[in-house]
């Protein structure tokens, strides 16, 4: 079983990630300012569903592989930490700009559970993120390595849907503030490649 600390690392980041506003974020506050709450609690949960495909996938592809080969699992954990270094640095040099929320036109709660899915799962980064990131969190020795898995990816996936629901009920305030405060670009690339490099670095002390 994942132990205590794991999973209290775990959830801060993934929590430190979803709340600085990004792609999803902002995509889930437009349909529900355009929309209502239906249609962005609708967005929210489609972005969820396509998370969880990702989630799926991740752990069918890699959990036979690593489960059977300690030297596959060093090698994907490694490069893992790279990609999640690459990330960071990105992010953090990455010219800051004004962050505004993307159009929206008003549609219907199907639709924008549609639109949130399919703009989730055709995402390739979104993939390469998740092959990353979750065997960081993985530890064979503490049992089943499928089981690990599906956990982190439930909890991931409830934190989408828990986060999302709020920033869909509260999206008047929220894009309100947005809009008064544009400036917060500036910091929004620094936050996330701080969280990046400091997991990848952290992750890869930690196997040495």
């Amino acid at each position: 079983m994942i132990s205590f600390g794991v999973l209290t690392t775990y959830i801060v980041v993934v929590m430190g990630l979803m709340i600085i506003p990004g792609p999803a974020t902002l995509l889930t506050l437009a349909r529900a300012v355009s929309g209502g709450r239906r249609t962005g609690l609708a967005t929210g949960l489609g972005i969820a569903t396509g998370d969880l495909l990702h989630t799926m996938m991740a752990t069918f592809g890699l959990s036979a592989l690593l489960a059977t080969s300690a030297l596959a699992f060093e090698i994907v954990k490694f490069a893992g930490v790279i990609y999640l270094i690459y990330l960071g640095f990105k992010a953090f040099v990455e010219k800051a700009g004004s962050l505004d929320m993307p159009a929206a036109q008003a549609i219907t709660p199907t639709r924008a559970f549609r639109q949130g899915f399919f703009t989730e799962i055709l995402n390739p980064k979104t993939a390469l993120f998740f092959l990353a990131f979750l065997p960081q969190f993985i530890h064979p020795e503490s049992g089943s390595v499928i089981v690990q898995f599906a956990l982190l990816g439930a909890i991931f996936v409830g934190l989408s849907i828990t986060v999302t629901s709020l920033l869909a009920v509260g999206a008047g305030s929220i894009g309100g503030w947005l809009r008064r405060n544009r400036s917060v670009g500036r910091w929004q690339g620094k936050v996330i490649g701080t969280i990046y490099v400091a997991l990848g670095l952290r992750l890869a002390l930690q196997q040495q």
